[in-house]
């Protein structure tokens, strides 16, 4: 008998192809429509057109289609850390979480539920088995990797997952979409918050977190201008400032270097190379690896953020608590509550998040 899949069908271009390539390998193929968020509580939601666009992908593949409601979990093991970590002054990254406690945790315990062997998802990513243990790869097309969104993953999970775009570049994706009929061949990429999307962030952030507007100073200290609420920024932001034309001060751009948050207090500078936004010594908090820890002094790479370029990283000292890193050169906006993830080549080691940075 083949073996059933189990296909996280969102709506989207990715998931609809992962599915007609699974039928092509001859697995039997189910897929499952998740909602994760509850339109009432923003007002603005695309889930009622990705359900219709998830329809449309099933019924042309003759496959059938499951939902489920995963609000509650979404809201109690991702939502409100990412609220928390707001009121912290960090930037955090809720695909990260979205993805070990509700794609492949929630779905999966479901999808075992429903009779399925394994679960499959859009991610561009590989896994590799070796000498009995799982690893995790990058997908070809370095500018669709997904691999930094999903270092949280273990063994447990990797074992009953398949990522069947992660030999695919993006453009021939939407041409098998197109050519199998899909009504989303062409559908833009989800963005934003995963499971809730792009939206005014100002605007929806303050649903849940009361502004507290307060002083913006220079880097000498001087107060030049309010903020609505520290939460509205981030490190190395020069956009939405609004302090732009001030006497004594030159023509140029405002950058964000640092947030008080018991004064409450925004830190810019006009320097973008200010010391405090420069960083090639990063600790890491409470580090998770795929497979072996690596040992200390190891030259690896790391992404500080999701960008197609490694930087050149070597382990100063790894425990289950922490680690250390330096990169090379030092980078802009290290931000804490972001996430730092460790790669061996096209190996995604593991990663943790950024608790501290500095200039060493």
């Amino acid at each position: 008998m083949p073996e059933t899949v189990m296909v996280g069908l969102s709506g989207g271009v990715d998931s609809a192809v992962a599915c007609k390539l699974l039928l092509e390998q001859n697995f039997k193929v189910e897929a499952l429509f998740m909602k994760n968020w509850e339109e009432d509580d923003v007002g603005e939601c695309s889930a009622a057109q990705d359900l219709k666009d998830a329809k449309q992908a099933a019924d042309k593949l003759r496959i059938p289609l499951h939902t489920v409601n995963f609000s509650h979990e979404y809201w109690e093991q991702v939502f409100s850390h990412f609220l928390t970590e707001y009121e912290k002054g960090h930037t955090p990254n809720p695909d990260v979480l979205c993805n070990r406690e509700i794609k492949f945790k929630a779905f999966l315990d479901h999808a075992k539920k429903l009779g399925a062997d394994k679960i499959a998802t859009g991610h561009y990513a590989r896994i590799r088995k070796k000498s009995g243990r799982y690893h995790l790869l990058k997908g070809i097309d370095k500018k669709k990797d997904q691999s930094y969104f999903l270092h949280l993953l273990n063994q447990q999970q990797l074992v009953h997952v398949i990522f069947p775009l992660g030999k695919y570049y993006k453009n021939d994706v939407r041409n098998i979409a197109q050519k199998s009929g899909f009504a989303n061949f062409a559908k833009k990429d989800s963005t934003g918050i995963c499971f809730i999307g792009a939206r005014n962030f100002k605007n929806f952030i303050t649903k849940y977190i009361p502004a507290q507007p307060g002083d913006i100073l220079d880097d000498h200290g001087k107060k030049i201008g309010r903020h609505d609420g520290i939460m509205y920024y981030t490190l190395g932001q020069r956009k939405g400032i609004n302090i732009g034309g001030l006497r004594d001060f030159a023509e140029a751009p405002w950058y964000v270097i640092d947030k008080k948050i018991k004064s409450n207090e925004l830190i810019v500078s006009q320097n973008k190379k200010h010391p405090l936004l420069l960083a090639n010594k990063i600790t890491v908090e409470n580090p998770h690896f795929i497979t072996t820890p690596p040992v200390t002094f190891y030259d690896c790479s790391a992404k500080i953020r999701h960008t197609p370029q490694d930087l050149a990283c070597k382990i100063q000292s790894v425990d289950r608590n922490e680690m250390v890193v330096t990169v090379e050169p030092a980078q802009t906006a290290v931000t804490p509550g972001q996430s730092l993830v460790i790669y061996d080549n096209n190996e995604c080691l593991g990663g943790g998040v950024i608790k501290h940075k500095e200039l060493v």
